[in-house]
Order: structure tokens, then C-alpha cells, then sequence
């Protein structure tokens, strides 16, 4: 009977990340020519209005007809609590089937750092994923970011190459991104987090590495928001 429970649980919570992704939510975009409208936006499903490109659908309020937008219609996006912006993938990697598609806004450092989700290196792809958690942080364009708790939900799949259920990149913007790995971990998220000696300190010292980045975001967005150098480290 335990086992019938734990399968069903399972069964439903993916049902529920499914349907999750289809929701349509509060969100605002910036078109490429610098327009702002907010309504409600979802991540779009089905036959693309470009090939090669991600998309989403946007209507005015809930009563409205939903209208598609393509990624080289849009410079950027917010949806739940995270902000995304467009990019082509970096280097030798693939997103999904698309050419264009959206990567989420993790930092609005100096240094930048994105998150794409289900990425495939080599042939193939998963484009990106949306992070429901409650995070704080500011968005590229002065639109808001999130980041940290919640769940990832891959958006799409590909074949062939590695799979990566979740990458994250680097870069002054996204034309100019590169993938964050263990070799230069160390010396990015220095530099990116170079105000608050006490983070910077633990990095050195492997406290937190790749395997946790997710947990020195959170503890770098708490050291931020408090305007403090040091704080209470947050462990796993």
C-alpha cells in the first residue's frame, strides 16, 4: 500500500509541474524596439509563428485573445517571479529545436549569471525552465528576477549529446555568455560576488562549488538584501 501511495504521489506532482507550465501567469514584456506591456503571459505550446524560435503567448487581461510572440519579437520577459531574456545558445551546445530561445536571469550582477534548464551538449537540446520559488533580485532591463527554492521545469526536449537537467552561464549580457563549470567556478563567482569578502572567502574555502550553487545564491541574495559583509552562512 506505501508503494502504491509513493507512486501516486509522484504521478500527481508531475502532473501538477505539467500543467504548471501552461499556466498562464501576471507577467510583463519588452519588445525589441523598447516597448513595455503587462498582462498575463504563458510559455508558448505547439506550432511556433517562427521556426527555429521559442515563444510565448501574452494577452491584455484574462478575458482578452491571446496573442503569440516570437523570441526575435522580444528582448525580454517576466513571468511568476523570474525574468528571462533572449539568447542564441553559446559554443558547441543546442537548445531543444530552437536556434532562439530564453534563458532566465539568475544575477543582474556586473557579471550576469543565466540558467537554462534540460540542456544538451552537442546534437539536441531542452531549453529553459521557470523557477516558481520566491527570490529576490533585480531583472535585466529593470525587470524583476527570482531565483532560489521552488521547482525547475524543463521546457522541451532534444536527442542525441549529454543531457543537463540544469546549466548556468556567465556574461556582461547574453550574446556574450559562457558556460559556468568546475574550472572557472571558483574564479567567476569571486568576481561576481567580489563585495562581500565573506562569500568570497567560503568559495575559496569549497564551502560552496558548483554541486551547490543554488544554495550560494540564496545565501548571496540574503548577505545582499541585508547590506551586510557577513551573515549566517546557509548550509544544505
Amino acid at each position: 500500500m506505501r508503494s502504491i501511495l509513493i507512486i501516486l504521489f509522484f504521478i500527481l506532482t508531475i502532473v501538477s509541474l505539467k500543467s504548471y507550465g501552461q499556466k498562464w501567469m501576471a507577467g510583463r514584456f519588452t519588445d525589441v524596439k523598447g516597448n513595455v506591456e503587462t498582462g498575463f503571459i504563458r510559455f508558448g505550446s505547439g506550432k511556433a509563428p517562427i521556426k527555429g524560435e521559442a515563444f510565448i503567448e501574452f494577452k491584455e487581461d484574462k478575458k482578452a485573445e491571446p496573442f503569440k510572440l516570437s523570441a526575435s519579437d522580444l528582448k525580454s520577459f517576466v513571468i511568476a517571479r523570474d525574468s528571462f531574456v533572449v539568447a542564441h545558445a553559446p559554443g558547441n551546445e543546442t537548445w531543444a529545436h530552437n536556434d532562439f530561445d530564453f534563458v532566465r536571469v539568475v544575477l543582474d550582477e556586473d557579471i550576469k549569471l543565466y540558467a537554462a534548464g534540460g540542456v544538451k551538449t552537442g546534437s539536441g537540446g531542452g531549453g529553459i525552465s521557470i523557477d516558481p520559488g520566491i527570490g529576490a533580485g533585480v531583472g535585466t532591463g529593470g525587470i524583476g528576477a527570482g531565483v532560489g527554492g521552488g521547482v525547475s521545469i524543463p521546457i522541451g526536449r532534444g536527442g542525441g549529446g549529454t543531457y543537463q537537467k540544469q546549466v548556468y552561464y556567465y556574461g556582461d549580457n547574453p550574446a556574450h555568455m559562457k558556460r559556468l563549470n568546475d574550472k572557472n567556478f571558483e574564479d567567476i563567482m569571486c568576481d561576481m560576488m567580489g563585495d562581500f569578502p565573506d562569500i568570497v572567502d567560503k568559495i575559496h574555502a569549497k564551502v560552496y562549488i558548483l554541486e551547490n550553487i543554488d544554495t550560494l545564491i540564496a545565501y548571496f541574495k540574503q548577505v545582499k538584501a541585508e547590506g551586510k559583509t557577513t551573515v549566517t552562512s546557509i548550509t544544505n
